[in-house]
């Protein structure tokens, strides 16, 4: 009988083309991290410019987090559909003309619908690459592939706010800012295409024009042995599409993995949205903002790299619930404030390390819970709907913020929503189906 060609990519040790994979997916990751954030780095100045107050401000500041909903639920979907390659070139498109846009908004209107069109980008981009690591990592190192890839996003937060905090020094134009983005993302799409190949597990699945022969494609490049014929498509699975995420075997899995990202991301976007504004307000230059945040991503990296490692020996979703009470409890303390950079830095990093362990987390928890047929469209559901509500964060907290309710108070508010996430969590059952590879 033929052996199955998903399981050369899981039992086998990763061999280099599947490693690349994994990293090139990292870096996509990071260039969401900045793109999303970009706008965080820019506000002061913004605001400056076109003198807009902090209600007017957290609308900005959400817009692309609106975009990436939409870009989540539809390309996610798109990528069970047609593919997880022609959709990771398509969003980096989308993302180099948007950051490209935004860098000759002449109004406030005009960029925040450019920043909605690059959070369609962002979000079909976080969908389908959580599903291509998931699919070319082998079991042995797939929780660990996944998290390392949303650990990306800090690590873009990092380098690209030290980026941007140089292109802000003396008086530096907030356009820059997506001047560079633009680059980055425009130097990727031929990367892409020359080095990421469709996943086993889709051509399998779907079988596209030519499944077969790329398929063993693949696997040449893997070392593995070419196969004859592909397996016979199980007809009771999984099919792409948002009405099999509510069918019995998925549908309790689907909305408690939703309302904990919404729940927690509400809380991480807070941190992420007003660290620079908070700063500036507190009387520090623009450009000594943007540290405090970059620090806030160090905080990040190290909490993604922290349960990356741990994947290896405890279970993922406890991981992610420890990692979301402790969240809360940061996030309240960085409310309190600080009386200079340092501490401020010090807390911005504490509450990063462990918002973002929790948000690596639940990318290792999408993974696991939803098969290949729908992995990239359940993650995309998740996502979209997730990051949709958590567009509710900034604006919230701007509203609360423009009310006279102080920092604390602020940040007490939006705390809860990670201690929220965690009771939604610990409510998960094990989903009625395994994934496949």
């Amino acid at each position: 009988m033929e052996k199955d060609p998903r399981a050369f990519v899981s039992e086998r040790p990763m061999a280099p083309i599947q490693i690349a994979a994994v990293v090139l997916c990292v870096v996509l990751n990071a260039l969401d991290g900045f793109d999303v954030l970009s706008i965080s780095f820019a506000s002061p100045g913004v605001a400056a410019e076109w003198g807009i107050d902090r209600a007017a401000l957290g609308i900005v500041l959400s817009m692309e987090l609106i975009g990436m909903a939409a870009g989540s639920v539809v390309l996610g979907s798109l990528a069970d559909r047609w593919g997880r390659r022609p959709i990771v070139l398509f969003c980096l498109t989308v993302m180099a003309a948007g950051m490209g846009l935004a860098a000759v908004a002449p109004d406030v209107g005009t960029l925040s619908a450019y920043r909605l069109i690059t959070g369609l980008g962002i979000g079909g981009m976080l969908a389908t690459t959580n599903a291509v690591v998931a699919e070319f990592a082998n079991a042995r190192r797939r929780q660990l592939a996944v998290a390392l890839m949303a650990g990306g996003y800090p690590l873009g937060a990092i380098v690209g706010g030290s980026i941007s905090s140089l292109l802000l020094l003396d008086g530096g134009d907030w356009r820059a800012i997506f001047v560079f983005g633009a680059i980055v993302a425009t130097v990727l799409i031929p990367v892409v295409w020359l080095f990421l190949p469709e996943t086993v597990a889709f051509l399998v699945e779907r079988r596209p024009t030519r499944a077969l022969e790329r398929t063993n494609a693949v696997l040449r490049r893997i070392g593995a042995d070419k196969v004859g014929a592909l397996p016979e498509i199980d007809a009771a699975g999984a099919r792409p599409g948002v009405a099999a995420l509510f069918q019995p075997a998925l549908a309790r899995t689907t909305i408690l993995l939703t309302f904990a990202y919404f729940a927690h991301v509400m809380t991480f976007y807070f941190i992420l949205k007003w660290i620079p504004k908070i700063v500036v307000d507190m009387g520090f230059e623009p450009a000594r903002a943007g540290s405090v945040l970059v620090w806030a991503n160090v905080g990040g990296a190290l909490g993604a790299l922290a349960l990356s490692l741990l994947t290896q020996r405890y279970a993922v979703r406890s991981l992610v619930v420890g990692a979301m009470l402790l969240a809360a409890v940061l996030v309240t303390l960085f409310g309190r404030g600080q009386s200079d950079l340092a501490g401020l830095s010090l807390m911005a990093g504490a509450a990063g390390f462990f918002t973002n362990a929790a948000i690596v987390g639940l990318y290792a928890v999408f993974a696991q819970s939803f098969p290949t047929a729908v992995r990239a469209g359940g993650t995309g559901f998740v996502v979209g709907i997730g990051r949709g509500g958590s567009a509710l964060g900034p604006i919230l907290a701007g509203y609360l913020f423009q009310t006279g309710v102080g920092l604390q108070g602020v940040a007490v508010a939006m705390a809860m929503g990670s201690l929220l996430g965690a009771l939604a969590l610990l409510s998960l059952r094990a989903p009625a189906t395994s994934p496949s590879t």
